[in-house]
């Protein structure tokens, strides 16, 4: 057996993981802003929570990989504290950080009923910042950045985030600018011929 095995599983379901969370955010985005006319939002919203699910198992086994594995040293504190780590401390903080943020967003949707329709929104944003700092975290931190797989996919990832982004906050606007109605005049008489009926 490998003795990299642990590595290697936490590479790869770490990349998955973002890769999902990217997922998840632009199905999040689509859902209001409405991109496609034809787009189902029931259908729509359970294929979100249900990518949204998968992130967190992925990330599960990143986390247990790194626990487990000997390559790196890597201990509980290390992974659920940010700043504890000596190996590449500030990307390493960003990604357990965007962890925290991560299982935020995640708590709330599971008690969103139970939450003011105000707090859940300004929670669910958190979904923006975790993905910001995840991608530096990967690109940063993780050993794969250098291939070129990777960063095509990484700089598309990010795009269509941007790009979905833009839309949203610019269909958001359109809908809220109110339409002014411009008066109609009265229709004019219609004329009448001299020496007709009344």
């Amino acid at each position: 057996m490998n003795p990299q095995i642990w590595w290697f599983l936490s590479r790869a379901s770490g990349t998955v993981a973002w890769f999902l969370l990217t997922t998840s955010v632009l199905l999040g985005i689509l859902l209001p802003a409405k991109m496609f006319p034809s787009q189902r939002p029931a259908w729509i919203t359970d294929l979100h929570r249900w990518v949204g699910g998968l992130t967190v198992t992925f990330l599960t086994f990143h986390l247990v990989g790194l626990a487990v594995d000997s390559y790196v040293d890597f201990g509980w504190s290390e992974i659920f504290i940010p700043f504890t780590s000596e190996w590449k401390q500030v990307p390493v903080a960003l990604g357990v950080i965007a962890f925290w943020l991560m299982i935020m967003v995640q708590a709330s949707s599971l008690i969103m009923k139970r939450l003011p329709r105000t707090l859940w929104r300004r929670l669910h944003l958190l979904s923006y910042p975790t993905f910001v700092l995840t991608s530096l975290h990967g690109t940063l931190a993780g050993t794969d950045a250098s291939n070129w797989i990777y960063a095509i996919s990484s700089i598309l990832a990010v795009t269509a985030v941007v790009f979905a982004t833009s839309f949203r906050i610019l269909a958001g606007r359109r809908r809220a600018t109110p339409t002014v109605k411009l008066p109609t005049a009265p229709p004019s008489p219609r004329p009448t011929m001299a020496g007709s009926k009344r």
